[in-house]
């Protein structure tokens, strides 16, 4: 791979090569902005180094003056399209007349829909089932307003609405990398259906969502507003594990946000949590010891601690989480542990692998892990692995 051509912006380091050029600003001025070295910036932009972590990303993000999501919007056409791309464009319809209060779905029974919406999130559960939930999700969105509108069964329906647009909506929307406008409109349609509603679990279930999508714009004082001002009861298991994803929320949140004094607390009582509540699905979060260690996992690689993170992993059972999206997550988070540390890059490109046999677009339309697949080509042979490596790459979309 020509590391020095003018290329299509198919990585973030390229895309910020990109924009940093159209904005006429030099690589010194750049890094300097973002608290780093010009070298560290150039590696980046060449592709020799992923950039990964959310805290770089939004530091550099702010040094070109554009939102983080510039640097890790897809390209189009998107890699391992398929019909994916039409369907997030059907989403965006179907949340568009929702908030234009013109939902034009059908008044259904709460009984039906109730069935529907967990039949979708099973479906978005299992990888193999990506395409059943994308079809379903439009009109299921039109429906449920719809019938909210109508106004029978109003509570159920709420509590229908909000999981469906944080764990439906918002969380598929986020593995296709659907535009974060989009992950937007899910979520705020989530919150004002909370404020409807004015109950503990479902302000629960959107603080959750709210905090992970305000994590990814790089909005850390708003992600730690939202988990500030929610207190959940503990006297259900259900309650334990919301609860629990709450406070991965906070680690994670304060890993992002470079106050590593306050990353353990919360993690250790996600843990603690964990520990009463065994392995659950509550809400489809799959709250248990397996997701308390993807999340320290996701500190680590935040923190930039990759060997820590290869240590986390090995000590996991992926297998055993509920969700199979999660069994995809951790192989992409562990092949990316396994990127940073020396002589560890065949086991890196194994793990990948793995996580795209579950669930190619976990890897294909992951913008970081694109930009660690792009880092291991630099360094890639001419050997079994190394084919194996640009094949994964080439179906990515990446050049190679």
């Amino acid at each position: 791979m020509d590391a020095d051509a003018d290329d299509d912006a198919l990585t973030i380091g390229r895309r910020v090569r990109q924009i940093r050029r159209s904005r006429g600003k030099s690589l010194v001025v750049v890094a300097g902005l973002a608290g780093m070295s010009k070298s560290q910036l150039s590696r980046i932009e060449r592709g020799e180094t992923a950039l990964e972590r959310r805290s770089d990303i939004v530091a550099i993000a702010n040094a070109l003056r554009v939102a983080p999501s510039e640097l890790t919007t897809l390209p189009v056409p998107a890699p391992a399209n398929g019909r994916t791309d039409s369907a997030v464009d059907a989403v965006r319809l179907a949340l568009m007349a929702v908030n234009y209060c013109q939902p034009g779905g059908q008044v259904v029974a709460v009984d039906v829909l109730r069935a529907r919406v967990m039949a979708a999130l099973d479906a978005r559960c299992r990888c193999d089932r990506q395409a059943e939930f994308a079809a379903a999700l439009p009109d299921l969105i039109r429906d449920v307003h719809t019938s909210l509108a109508a106004g029978h069964d109003v509570a159920e329906l709420l509590d229908l609405a909000v999981l469906l647009h944080i764990q439906g909506t918002s969380q598929w929307l986020r593995v296709v990398g659907g535009p974060l406008d989009l992950r937007t409109q899910a979520t705020i349609l989530a919150q004002q259906v909370t404020h409807d509603r004015d109950e503990p679990t479902a302000l629960g279930i959107a603080t959750v969502g709210c905090a992970n999508l305000m994590l990814t714009a790089g909005a850390f004082d708003l992600a730690q507003v939202a988990l500030d001002s929610v207190t959940m009861p503990t006297n259900t298991s259900e309650g334990l594990q919301l609860n629990g994803m709450l406070a991965l929320s906070r680690s994670l949140l304060a890993a992002a946000d470079k106050r590593p004094g306050d990353v353990d607390a919360p993690l250790e009582h996600a843990a603690e949590l964990a520990r009463r509540t065994g392995e659950g699905n509550a809400y489809w979060m799959g709250f248990g010891p397996i997701n308390v260690g993807l999340w320290h996992m996701a500190d680590a690689l935040e923190t930039g601690d990759h060997a820590q993170a290869v240590t986390i992993a090995e000590g996991l059972r992926p297998e055993a989480h509920p969700n199979v999206p999660r069994r995809a997550v951790y192989w992409v988070d562990y092949g990316r542990a396994l990127a940073g540390v020396r002589r560890r890059h065949d086991d890196a490109v194994r793990a990948f692998r793995r996580a795209e046999l579950l669930s190619p677009l976990h890897l294909h339309r992951n913008p970081v892990a694109r930009d660690v697949l792009a880092e291991l080509l630099t360094r890639s042979r001419r050997d079994a692995i190394g084919r194996e490596l640009r094949g994964m790459a080439y179906r990515a979309g990446l050049p190679v």
